[in-house]
């Protein structure tokens, strides 16, 4: 793949995160109409900075660096790009109207445990990390690669954090006899 490819494959993620973002919103609305609470709105601007900064870095160091593609590197990274799409289509599917790039809590709902909630707590953010490193290393963006791993990694122990925190209190706030999600 050559640079112009490379800077369109990320320009395509690109163009899938703002699809992404529109139905965040849209769920969000769903979510506050039927008494959804919000929680660790403190960090989403960093995410929204890390994650754009994640593409534009990505483009920006295999044309200012010269980058060269390493065809067997491309080609696995590519792979692992497909398997994280769909991934991430799973975990949307999954959790429907619920999903949501915002920490959004219904009262008195139970979690989702179907699809890929059935096999990991957290099979979104298991799809990011992977496409943390897979998007920049299909372009030998090496170090793009690694920034996002690092300041990903703790970004999203503080949203985890925040999400567990968020449905320890609905639970507690639940009338006795109910889940919450």
């Amino acid at each position: 793949m050559n640079r112009t490819g490379y800077t369109l494959l990320v320009g395509a993620v690109g163009v899938q995160r703002l699809a992404e973002l529109a139905i965040s919103r849209r769920n969000a609305a769903w979510a506050f109409a039927r008494g959804g609470v919000e929680t660790g709105r403190g960090h989403l601007p960093a995410m929204i900075v890390l994650h754009t900064g994640l593409l534009v870095g990505a483009v920006a160091e295999v044309h200012l660096a010269r980058r060269r593609t390493r065809p067997a590197l491309a080609a696995t990274m590519l792979a692992l790009l497909v398997g994280c799409q769909g991934v991430r289509a799973w975990c949307i599917a999954a959790l429907g109207r619920r999903w949501n790039t915002r920490v959004i809590v219904l009262p008195g709902v139970a979690p989702v445990t179907s699809g890929p909630y059935r096999h990991l707590a957290h099979p979104n953010y298991a799809a990011v990390v992977v496409e943390g490193v897979a998007l920049p290393l299909a372009g030998s963006a090496f170090i793009t690669a690694g920034v996002f791993t690092l300041a990903n990694a703790g970004l999203l122990s503080v949203r985890i954090r925040a999400e567990r925190h968020a449905l320890q209190e609905a639970a507690a706030a639940a009338p006795v006899g109910t889940e919450t999600s």
